[in-house]
């Protein structure tokens, strides 16, 4: 019987410990509560679309309870703040078993100000001047084709191709050459699967003679990098040559051949200059044997953790974030005793394996800084269970003295709730030498390279592609048509940068004035529902004044996105449209159609 007794007294004492734990799961919840902003002087209704529930779905909303720090007068649900600042509001709402649920947002009360006015409305009416950079066409008799500049891109329409690969032609003449080695890089496509030869002639020898060629290129439906790499023996110049008259590579198969009827779209063409030689000088190499070297922070909702085998690391992802990006799965890489100088030529290689595929980002940064401490940024895409190997050549952007390389990749793969990476083989190392890269990007867009952009104030457009850096993945084009403005994304990039629309570029940036509070006004659309971060952001640095999402679909709509600081004096900002995700790599051809943006203002009295 005392036996008894003391099972009864055990059960009784763990359900009084659960109880609470049964309470807390049962309390009160709310629907309606989110962050909002107000003028001072002006009543502010904080129980506005608010309401509170019991656990079984009674209706509570007449019970609701608000507090604010500091402290406001509230009656009805209703109070005036008078004093500028953030408020911190708590609702609290009690249930008939005497259980309270809580929820909490921010209200954000602004200075006094006049009524709004229109502070600067982009016109997007006017025809701009574009530019060939340089780049000719030439159309044989034989031939039937036209090429103009048009929707920021080089666009060769082609009926009838000719006899032979020069009947059509894009031609650069004069491209100076000294000792070195070089890469064409031509961004295309054509709506009809079509061949190229690209050819670098030789200015300066007697007779026809080139520096190399690439035959029989294939031009898909997707643009694409189209590449040639020669070297001079010395100084001298060349011709560049982008053929895509009639070309049959197989003689014994006629109908392999150049189709008629089809359109070539350049986005843009690089050209490489690389000359002098350089060397690796290994700093550090990864040893996993000692079950140490990588670290899995987590936030937003991810799990995840780092553990070691077979001399390797492995980064297990539990599950991705509920609410986050790509920064909210971070697998850092150290560099224990490395120490990196800002201006100084560095390495990095490692492979990773990522059984359901991998996107993400590669940092060279601070551990303990992150972002404000900054020497690399790169770009990662590991396909499924294949061996990537991830590697980098970079001149430090920083010092950082407790460097890590991280891999941001908190986007989870299609159809994927977790992920195992497997990572080996890590060096890092100095570069040594006077090897030197310069790179030149003929982009056809009609606002110009971004150093003509200081000098076209009316058009403070520019758009920045992952590929402008190397990275695998981002290409697109800007022009304006019919009092519209047009972003084309022909590749997406896996990550948010590889994709990104700015206004305020360079040295043509956008002026606010101080003391004014400013909303800003855009109307847009997309060939296909897509999505992307609104910024703004102080030149120089980062810290936007505006952080917000656009969810783009086929028909127009109008978003409102409102600063809630003013300036103590003018300030130059840039807008970032940032889209890029492994949603849009997987979309192929996106174009956005922007038909207004205004900003409005509002001064402080």
């Amino acid at each position: 019987m005392n036996t008894l007794k003391k099972i009864a007294a055990l059960l009784l004492t763990v359900c009084m410990l659960t109880m609470p734990m049964l309470a807390l799961a049962d309390e009160p919840t709310f629907d309606g509560v989110h962050d909002q902003s107000v003028m001072a002087g002006t009543e502010f209704d904080a129980l506005a679309g608010i309401t509170a529930q019991d656990a079984e779905g009674n209706d509570l909303t007449d019970l609701i309870m608000i507090e604010a720090t500091p402290a406001l007068n509230f009656k009805n649900g209703k109070a005036t703040p008078e004093n500028p600042g953030d408020y911190e509001l708590v609702y609290s709402v009690t249930d008939k078993n005497g259980v309270t649920g809580e929820d909490y947002a921010t209200l954000t009360v602004t200075k006094k100000t006049s009524e709004e006015v229109v502070y600067k409305t982009f016109d997007f009416s006017t025809v701009e001047v574009t530019d060939n950079r340089g780049w000719e066409a030439k159309i044989g008799e034989a031939a039937q084709a036209t090429a103009s500049l048009k929707n920021g891109a080089y666009v060769i329409e082609i009926q009838n191709p000719g006899n032979g690969d020069g009947d059509v032609q894009l031609a650069k003449a004069g491209f100076p050459l000294k000792a070195a080695d070089y890469r064409i890089k031509i961004w295309a496509k054509a709506t009809k699967p079509t061949y190229a030869h690209i050819l670098a002639r030789n200015e300066n020898a007697e007779g026809w003679e080139t520096f190399g060629g690439a035959f029989n290129v294939r031009i898909g439906e997707a643009v694409a990098p189209l590449e040639l790499s020669f070297t001079s023996p010395a100084e001298g110049s060349a011709e560049l040559l982008f053929n895509l008259g009639k070309i049959t590579p197989n003689p014994d198969n006629a109908e392999d051949t150049t189709p008629t009827d089809f359109t070539v779209t350049i986005d843009k063409i690089e050209l490489y200059e690389i000359s002098g030689e350089e060397h690796e000088v290994p700093v550090y190499t990864a040893d996993f044997t000692k079950n140490e070297g990588v670290a899995v922070v987590t936030s937003e909702g991810a799990a995840g953790s780092a553990s070691f085998a077979d001399g390797k690391a492995i980064v297990t992802i539990d599950n991705y974030p509920t609410d986050g990006g790509v920064w909210s799965v971070k697998a850092d890489i150290a560099l224990p005793g490395v120490t990196i100088v800002k201006g100084e030529k560095y390495y990095y290689t490692f492979t990773v394996n990522a059984q359901n595929g991998q996107a993400g980002e590669v940092l060279v940064e601070s551990n303990s800084r992150g972002w404000e401490c900054r020497a690399n940024f790169n770009g990662l895409g590991a396909a499924a269970g294949e061996d990537t190997v991830v590697s980098a050549v970079f001149t430090a952007e920083a010092d950082i003295d407790d460097p890590v390389i991280r891999m941001q990749i908190g986007n989870a793969p299609e159809g994927a709730s977790g992920n195992v990476l497997t990572i080996s083989n890590v060096a890092f190392g100095k570069m040594e030498g006077d090897k030197e890269t310069k790179k030149t990007i003929d982009a056809f867009m009609p606002f110009g390279p971004s150093t003509a952009n200081k000098e076209n104030a009316a058009y403070p457009w520019q758009t920045f592609n992952g590929t402008d850096e190397d990275n695998d993945r981002g290409v697109g084009t800007i022009w304006t048509e019919n009092g519209s403005f047009f972003y084309r994304i022909d590749n997406g990039g896996t990550v948010d940068w590889h994709n990104k629309l700015i206004c305020g570029f360079g040295g043509n940036p956008l002026t606010l004035a101080s003391d004014s509070y400013y909303t800003i006004e855009i109307t847009a659309r997309a060939t296909k529902p897509v999505s992307c971060g609104f910024f703004l952001n102080p030149m120089g640095g980062w810290d936007p004044r505006v952080s917000e999402g656009m969810s783009l679909t086929e028909e127009f709509q109008t978003f409102r996105f409102s600063t809630t600081d003013t300036f103590i004096m003018d300030m130059d900002f840039e807008m970032l449209f940032q889209f890029g995700s492994q949603d849009l790599a997987n979309l192929g051809e996106v174009t956005v159609e922007i038909q207004n943006i205004t900003i409005y203002q509002q001064s402080v009295l």
